[in-house]
């Protein structure tokens, strides 16, 4: 029922307040097509402010954290989403409000959402894992190039890669890089370049462009050709804001064609530059050890056993002259005693042997069968015997004998 009010009659302004609030309450959730103009996050809330998308209308909305962190796409400032919100009145004030219970993203961040799926189913296959990345070579033999024909990143690739080595050699597959027919013309050319044995890396380059133009590098076709691929592939598509999948599953990720050209290939200009530095610093190093070496021999050489490396040997040599000439000394001492003592045992022999007696005028009577005479009764009158004398026999015949009585025993007797 409509509000009767009069100027004598008129309605209080919380009667009013009340009734909108009322009235707005009963209308329910409604679906909101609009652009986010404004977004805050404060304390697990999110405050912001839609726009119309073709009037200059404008209100404040509000949602949970997780409602704005549900959504399949980043929300942003700036993003065409459609609501589902419960309109709500706030009496004290008397402010209108949106409280937003869901937030999908409409034209490109729907595209990024789809995109966002994508990428996560492929992720949980593992196809972006760090470790499957392989290295690029320090310098590739040839390197094979898939970009547009006479397009500027072709160019960029080109041009900087000669002017940091001169040498490279590239081949060269042009294919569409936008539109339908793109993701298969760049697998095409990724399978004939990976086949090509002289080819080390494979780059694939785009000048960047918007998301709708570079769709055809998320493909999932071309994504599952590239991780299958053998050869190591270098993605340069786009600028920095641009993150196709195609950059998630290559071995190096480019952010322009001319960051790729610099990364493929070394500067020349660096690299001999490097080589004289090392050539220096080896040259430095070998001297300084030089030095150190020849320093330690002068410091060797410098010690009393080096400058003078017969020292040791001399003084044993001196010890063994000591030692040999007591050896000869003592031993002469002793040959000398020892040619006495036989001097001595030779002249008691020589007393005692019968034939220096014998060289005192002594002589040995013995009878023909060589029984030595010792008394006179053992020899006949007439009988023949012989005389040993020192220097031989003599032939003796008896003529008489006479018994001789010894002093020794004239004294027994006596």
């Amino acid at each position: 029922m409509a509000l009767e009010t009069t100027a004598d009659k008129p309605a209080p302004l919380r009667q009013i307040s009340q009734l909108l609030d009322g009235y707005i309450g009963r209308l329910g959730t409604v679906w909101v097509e609009a652009e986010i103009a404004q977004l805050t996050r404060r304390q697990g809330v999110c405050f912001l402010t839609l726009r119309d998308l073709e009037a200059k209308i404008s209100i404040d909305a509000k949602c949970h954290v997780s409602v704005l962190d549900g959504s399949p796409a980043p929300i942003t400032e700036g993003s065409r989403v459609i609501v589902n919100a419960k309109p709500s009145f706030y009496a004290p004030r008397g402010t209108l409000a949106l409280d937003l219970r869901e937030i999908r993203p409409q034209g490109e961040g729907a595209l990024l959402a789809q995109l966002e799926r994508r990428k996560q189913f492929l992720a949980a296959e593992g196809l972006f894992d760090p470790r499957l990345k392989r290295r690029l070579p320090v310098l590739p033999r040839g390197i094979g190039l898939i970009t547009g024909k006479n397009s500027a990143a072709e160019r960029d690739v080109l041009q900087n890669a000669r002017l940091r080595w001169p040498d490279v050699r590239f081949v060269v597959r042009h294919a569409l890089m936008q539109g339908n027919g793109s993701a298969l013309d760049v697998m095409r050319g990724l399978s004939e370049l990976s086949a090509a044995d002289a080819i080390d890396v494979i780059v694939i380059a785009r000048g960047g462009g918007s998301v709708e133009d570079l769709l055809p590098f998320s493909d999932e076709a071309l994504i599952r050709a590239v991780h299958a691929c053998s050869t190591p592939v270098v993605s340069a598509i786009g600028h920095e804001p641009d993150t196709p999948i195609l950059d998630l599953v290559a071995d190096l990720r480019a952010s322009t064609p001319t960051d790729a050209a610099k990364r493929i290939v070394p500067d020349v200009r660096e690299e001999l530059a490097g080589l004289a530095s090392m050539r220096e610093r080896s040259s430095l190093a070998i001297r300084a050890l030089l030095g150190r070496e020849i320093q330690g021999l002068s410091a060797l050489r410098s010690r009393p056993v080096l400058a003078t490396p017969t020292t040791l040997v001399d003084v044993q040599q001196g010890l063994i002259h000591e030692a040999r000439d007591r050896a000869r000394r003592s031993l002469g001492h002793r040959l000398d005693r020892a040619g006495d003592e036989v001097g001595h045992h030779l002249a008691r022999i020589r007393a005692l042997s019968p034939l220096a007696t014998l060289e005192r005028g002594y002589g040995v009577a013995q009878l023909p069968d060589g029984t030595v005479i010792t008394s006179v009764g053992q020899v006949d009158a007439e009988a023949e015997f012989t005389v040993r004398v020192s220097d031989g026999l003599i032939g003796v015949r008896t003529l008489t004998t006479e018994t001789i009585r010894s002093a020794s025993k004239e004294g027994d007797h006596g």
